[in-house]
């Protein structure tokens, strides 16, 4: 399978239907508990058309990766195109304790992939980082939030956010963060 080449309906169903079951047992925490092999039964298809898509459980961890990805990149221009650039700031940066809360078994089968696969993962970082980047200017552009922090300290306090996620009280702390993060970020007046 090559990048260029479209796929065709049916093979495109039937990867699809890997990656939601991928989903699946992400959020259920047990991505390395299953057989490779077992993915392909439980998304209904067979194991020749599994690893025709992804020959490896990492390939297939970086699929959803990657789709999680694009998926809060879409957010984020959702967002700024419908909302003030500081609202939708805030939204997201709301919507993201949501996301890691909801997901915290990708987060953490992503964490063991980050120790060998942190190249392969890099880019999708860099293209969060980017919307972030673009939602934090656009708020700077209109004079809501200070001009001297960066997108950089914004992913890092996610990353923080995301690290603690197995402490008790995570979520209102998680919040609490985001809450600090945002009047930090506030354009004195």
């Amino acid at each position: 399978m090559t990048a260029d080449k479209p796929l065709r309906a049916d093979a495109q169903r039937k990867r699809d239907a890997l990656l939601a079951t991928a989903r699946e047992v992400f959020d259920a925490g047990g991505f390395f508990d299953l057989r490779f092999d077992d993915f392909a039964r439980l998304a209904g298809v067979g194991t020749g058309t599994l690893y025709r898509h992804f020959p490896t459980r990492e390939a297939l961890a970086e699929a959803v990766y990657h789709g999680e990805i694009a998926a809060l990149c879409d957010r984020v221009r959702q967002l700024r195109d419908e909302l003030p650039a500081s609202e939708a700031l805030a939204t997201f940066l709301r919507g993201m304790v949501e996301h890691i809360a909801a997901h915290e078994g990708l987060a953490r089968t992503l964490s063991t992939l980050m120790t060998t696969r942190a190249a392969a993962l890099a880019e999708g970082s860099r293209a969060l980082e980017q919307a972030v980047t673009d939602l934090v200017a656009a708020a700077v552009r209109d004079g809501t939030v200070r001009d001297d922090v960066g997108a950089g300290a914004v992913m890092m306090a996610l990353h923080g956010i995301s690290a603690g996620h197995d402490r008790p009280g995570w979520r209102a702390e998680a919040d609490d963060v985001i809450t600090l993060l945002l009047d930090g970020l506030r354009r004195p007046l």
